[in-house]
């Protein structure tokens, strides 16, 4: 995957990234950390393809799926903004665990839920792992070096938003085998989300057993909390960053809208099974095993060429054609075009998040954990935006998405007018000299 020679130093970034292999800190860490953001998918979504049950359970209204959708991504804001700030202090590892443990007390809880409010309060708790993300990406930034930065950031967020589509084909079968065992619809989804809260508790021992904060060793053993750990609030300053929150806001706040909508959006539109809308909806999420990670190596690939001037141009291409891809979607009259235009939206969408976070480890090396988590909040912000359009009740499904994809394909103007070029000359030869150096050059 990246034809670089191995650094022999481990307790440096490592400057390939060798997929099928434990033996070093950096790729424990590596592949501990994409299943961390996958199996908290599984507590996040796990309600997504069950809501055709769960609406007609608690009753809901088109209005109140709408909240519960906005509220489904709304905690998550904030909580990457915190998390971003506590992974440069606390460091990574100690953050992701305390936030698998927590947040598996209302994975675990929800099925408690008796009616709309306790179930939207439930949702609202239950986003706060959406936070996840940020850990892997600065986790990941951390452990290897410039040149494959982007490519190890796009298949760790990659493998990790995996557990979305995974999600929407498996918890429907697993509320099936619990219905099954002879328990009703309306017990099953709730005894179903057991089954994430379960995963979350046991990767949390394993990121506790098998991860370091850095390849050196955990904050606690090294000065790096001295050194570099320090959080500079003037980066807010820089429109780079609030261009990349956009840009992730269109990507990724859309794929986490959809995973929200797909199933109902499949049942309702083209009178699927909740069963098949939930494999349409996660052959969506499936792609993410392959297409993300390709939006991290393209971006690599145009950086070491064209530098982080290539890197923007990807960016605005990708969502350009995610937006058209959408535009289509919201047309089709059939399901087989329906699909046919998700496959290609979801491309295009998926290399958009790869594409971003191979450009946010190198606004500010200093503040990687900050610059993730306000542009990773930005993803969030734009899911919760955009489930406005699918609370209203004089809003179609059909109209929402055909809105939205105009609006992308806007930002990727804004993207494609935005310099992500370093600022300084000596930024400028910093940025080249480490990719040289990475490189072998």
């Amino acid at each position: 995957m990246a034809s670089i020679q191995s650094n022999n130093n481990n307790n440096q970034p490592l400057q390939a990234l060798r997929i099928f292999s434990l033996n070093s800190i950096q790729m424990r860490t590596f592949h501990v950390t994409w299943l961390m953001f996958f199996v908290c998918f599984f507590g996040w979504f796990g309600l997504a393809p069950l809501m055709p049950t769960i609406r007609e359970d608690l009753d809901l209204s088109k209005s109140q799926i709408g909240n519960i959708i906005i509220a489904s991504v709304s905690g998550t804001i904030i909580a990457r903004l915190l998390i971003g700030r506590l992974c440069d202090t606390w460091g990574p590892r100690k953050t992701a665990v305390r936030l698998l443990l927590v947040g598996a007390i209302p994975v675990f809880l929800v099925g408690l839920s008796k009616d709309y409010t306790t179930f939207l309060l439930f949702r609202l708790a239950i986003s706060v792992i959406g936070a996840s993300f940020v850990i892997t990406q600065f986790h990941t930034s951390m452990m290897f070096a410039p040149a494959i930065k982007g490519t190890a950031n796009a298949i760790t967020g990659g493998w990790g938003n995996l557990g979305g589509g995974v999600t929407n084909m498996v918890m429907p079968l697993i509320f099936a085998a619990i219905t099954g065992f002879g328990y009703t619809k309306q017990e099953a989804w709730r005894y179903a989300m057991i089954v994430p809260g379960i995963m979350m508790l046991l990767v949390a021992f394993l990121y506790h057993r098998y991860t370091k904060d850095t390849p050196a060793g955990n904050y606690d053993e090294t000065d790096y909390r001295r050194t570099k750990g320090k959080t500079d609030w003037s980066v807010l300053a820089d429109w780079r960053i609030w261009a990349l929150t956009l840009a992730y806001a269109m990507c990724f706040g859309m794929e986490i809208t959809f995973d929200n909508v797909a199933s109902l959006h499949f049942v309702d539109s083209f009178g699927l099974s909740q069963r098949s809308a939930g494999f349409w909806a996660g052959v969506f999420g499936f792609m993410n095993i392959f297409a993300r990670a390709l939006g991290g190596i393209v971006s690599d690939k145009v950086g070491a060429k064209a530098g982080m001037k290539g890197k923007g141009r990807l960016l605005a291409l990708v969502l350009l054609l995610e937006g058209a891809g959408l535009l289509l979607f919201a047309q089709a009259g059939s399901l087989v075009l329906a699909i046919t235009a998700m496959l290609g939206f979801a491309l295009f969408l998926k290399m958009a998040n790869g594409a971003t976070y191979g450009i946010v480890p190198f606004i500010n090396e200093k503040n990687v954990g900050l610059v993730s988590g306000i542009v990773g909040a930005g993803g969030n912000l734009g899911g919760m935006l955009f489930g406005f359009l699918f609370k209203s009740d004089t809003i179609t499904y059909v109209e929402a998405f055909q809105y939205i994809g105009y609006v992308v394909i806007a930002v990727s103007v804004i993207v494609m007018i935005t310099s992500f070029v370093p600022k300084t000359k000596s930024e400028t030869q910093n940025a080249k000299s480490k990719m040289q150096e990475a490189l072998g050059v």
